[in-house]
């Protein structure tokens, strides 16, 4: 198989290519027949299944299939392979930081950086922390950032170039709905072809042989403990009152905390599937990077004329050595999806350059490759002012932030936290 060189993915970018693609065959860990159980949906009490399922064309066949892992959970797991690698000095590649060790009381949550958080360098907790004193979106940075679009990009590829190989939207920044977006130039996907759905049972037996009829009241002394003596119980209108525990489908009983033998059920609805094969699909659009355009160097400086197109190439190719080491990274960590849904590839990763005339030509891409690949290009760039800063900004919360994560934790230990809401 040809070997991608940074020659060859520079002509790519520059117009020769039209995407690099990898289309990755897998089988469940356990051999055929073994049951995977896909990612699992809200859904209404008449839906036949949890799963998102579909009939697809694949060639002369229309076949059912289903998501095992969508698009936005792929990127999440490129973003993490990036991430360790990172952590291991195996890339550089800018990366910005919230610090919360210092925050008292919440010290266990580290650091969240750009590649965790699930909006990228546009997430609230990177706009609700302090730089160097001032509110991130009005230090320098920030408000480059803020005003940062596909037509001048340049602060987010010195920021968080990954931001735009996996795309992002400043939606709840000072402009609102009017932020910039960015194009997702990467797009993985995995589904299973030639569908079965089945069923799972679930049972327990309490070895305390605890019995369903057992009363459970709450303490006088601590709502939130539980008791079985209705003379230490909280009374209402001279009655005891139930034990409640969230989440629990029952109040008063010994299953709501936990205690007693469960029922045996049939679970059909998320009962897993059994699959002819999945499929994990990798596209890199490289006119989505080509639409990207770099005015400025990394100082803020004006490109002269003539400058400015070999920079925005050397860029824009740095970019889709990116987007490669996160595949490449990410297939080396292997396809442990969730509990029940770990696949096996079938033979080694093998990416396919796309010509703007459809013409077709495969390379081999190791992780190890792929990374000195990535350091290539990045110097390349860095030698057109387009360089790259290892941790370019390191963020602390903002009193705010640090005060809401800790009356969350609170809420949380006292039961009363409540569900999460759905975030756009």
């Amino acid at each position: 198989m040809n070997e991608l060189t940074l020659d060859v993915l520079r002509s790519a970018v520059q117009g020769k290519g039209a995407a690099f693609r990898a289309r990755v065959t897998l089988d469940p860990a356990g051999g055929p027949g073994d049951k995977v159980f896909p990612p699992t949906y809200a859904t209404g009490d008449r839906a036949e299944t949890k799963y998102a399922m579909e009939d697809r064309r694949v060639g002369d066949e229309v076949t059912q299939a289903v998501l095992l892992d969508s698009v936005a959970s792929q990127a999440n797991r490129m973003e993490e392979a990036l991430l360790a690698a990172w952590r291991a000095g195996e890339i550089d590649i800018p990366v910005v930081a919230v610090d919360f060790t210092g925050a008292a009381g919440i010290e266990d949550v580290g650091e969240i950086t750009s590649l965790e958080a699930p909006h990228r360098l546009a997430d609230a907790i990177l706009r609700d922390s302090v730089l160097e004193g001032k509110p991130f979106r009005s230090h320098p940075l920030g408000r480059a950032f803020t005003d940062s679009g596909p037509r001048n990009a340049t602060a987010v590829y010195t920021l968080a170039p990954h931001a735009l190989v996996f795309g992002m939207w400043d939606s709840t920044g000072p402009k609102g709905g009017m932020g910039s977006k960015f194009q997702r130039a990467l797009v993985s996907e995995i589904v299973g072809l030639g569908v079965q759905r089945g069923s799972k049972v679930g049972s327990r037996i309490d070895p305390l042989a605890i019995p369903a009829s057992i009363k459970i009241y709450a303490t006088k002394a601590d709502a939130t403990d539980w008791t079985a003596d209705p003379a230490e119980a909280a009374r209402e209108k001279d009655s005891p009152v139930e034990f409640h525990r969230k989440g629990a489908d029952k109040k008063g009983k010994p299953s709501t905390i936990n205690h007693g033998n469960v029922t045996p059920s049939i679970e059909s609805k998320a009962g897993g599937v059994t699959l002819r094969e999945a499929v994990q699909t990798c596209v890199l659009s490289l006119p989505a990077l080509r639409r990207l355009q770099f005015p400025t160097n990394g100082a803020g400086q004006r490109f002269a004329s003539e400058d400015r197109a070999p920079a925005e190439l050397a860029a824009r190719t740095a970019l889709a050595a990116l987007g490669l080491a996160a595949i490449a990274l990410s297939r080396e960590r292997g396809y442990d999806l969730r509990s029940r849904a770990l696949l096996i590839p079938r033979g080694p990763l093998q990416l396919e350059l796309v010509s703007a005339d459809g013409d077709v030509t495969a390379y081999s891409l190791p992780a190890d490759s792929a990374t000195r690949l990535l350091g290539a290009a990045a110097k390349a760039a860095k030698v057109h002012g387009l360089g790259w800063e290892r941790s370019p900004a390191r963020l602390t919360p903002a009193p705010k932030l640090a005060a809401l994560v800790r009356e969350a934790r609170r809420l949380a230990e006292s039961g009363a936290g409540g569900d999460t809401d759905d975030a756009e």
